[in-house]
């Protein structure tokens, strides 16, 4: 008769906590990313500069009157001169945030 032999392993409750740890580390990894990605999002003002260096255009070939006011998207913008000196001034209606954009012609 063959001698069965004792192979170690880990208990039921070992595993269990062990997988909770495992889906512990990856809910807190989601939630840090998830809030990362908002930031950056939200913080993102590419497309208002785009919008910003069309309006600069325009000004250089006298497509618009300045001083100027116009809406894009959620920001306020507007343009004035002040010798051979634009500047563009965008206020976001939601969070107040302000940009300041000085062009040199």
């Amino acid at each position: 008769m063959v001698v069965l032999k004792k192979i170690k392993a880990a208990t039921l409750m070992e595993t269990l906590v062990a997988t909770v740890l495992i889906v512990l580390v990856f809910m807190i990894s989601t939630f840090l990313l998830n809030s990362l990605f908002n930031t950056t999002v939200r913080q993102n003002t590419d497309t208002l500069k785009t919008h910003i260096s069309e309006l600069t255009y325009l000004s250089t070939h006298n497509q618009i009157a300045i001083p100027y006011d116009d809406e894009f998207e959620n920001w306020y913008i507007s343009v004035t001169r002040e010798g051979k000196k634009l500047i563009f001034e965008a206020s976001h209606k939601e969070t107040n945030k302000i940009i300041h954009i000085e062009h040199y012609e």
